[in-house]
């Protein structure tokens, strides 16, 4: 699993506000410390990446919220919108990294409703990606290789972790199907040995009542 680190911005409190931190993603851990220089001193805080939902700002397009319902919050902000879909993009390559069906089931109940979200997060980010692309290619001074080129890499890797996504969503989505519970054996059923005449009798008899 690829590791991804640098400078965020996190919510810490009303006295103080956002503060710069370094975050480090890896192995599924996003971590974060107080600079890059005391890394070695020891990490702030942590969050397992596969438990947490991953909220973006429709308003701030630099701002992206990871929760843990009940447990956790990490408000956090990035220096540009491009930097925010680079660690969306880490982020969701780390929580696409489960290992099987079980874990995923047990992991969260409503796993199923939280991939869907982060589908439409992905593909928000896929719809952004291909309009940078279409507004560099179209620059009145012409093309704008090394733009489109950031552009077409990062929709690459978005493409990636989509996929990942949708493959856990069926996933997910079977594992609903296989651990439904069964039909009790207590159900009394009709039985099925009556008579086929008076069955069709039965039946134009209601079909008549209904038709008056």
């Amino acid at each position: 699993m690829k590791t991804m680190e640098g400078t965020l911005w996190k919510w810490t409190n009303y006295w103080n506000g956002w503060q710069t931190r370094w975050f480090v993603l890896k192995d599924g851990i996003l971590s974060y410390y107080k600079s890059q220089e005391e890394v070695s001193q020891g990490c702030k805080g942590s969050m397992k990446v596969q438990a947490c939902e991953i909220n973006v700002s429709q308003i701030d397009n630099t701002r992206m919220d990871l929760v843990i319902p009940g447990e956790q919050h990490m408000y956090l902000r990035a220096a540009t919108s491009q930097e925010r879909q680079q660690w969306l993009v880490a982020l969701g390559s780390s929580k696409a990294c489960v290992r099987n069906r079980k874990d995923i089931v047990e992991l969260n109940p409503d796993a199923l409703k939280t991939k869907k979200s982060e589908l439409r997060l992905y593909c928000d980010l896929l719809m952004q990606q291909v309009h940078l692309i279409k507004t560099a290619s179209r620059s009145e001074n012409g093309p704008e290789l090394q733009k489109m080129d950031e552009a077409t890499k990062m929709l690459g890797a978005t493409c990636d972790t989509f996929i990942k996504a949708l493959e856990e969503c069926m996933r997910l989505t079977s594992a609903n199907v296989i651990f439904d519970p069964p039909i009790s054996s207590d159900i009394i059923l009709p039985p099925n040995n009556i008579n086929s005449t008076a069955k069709k009798k039965s039946i134009t008899r209601t079909i008549s009542e209904e038709m008056t």
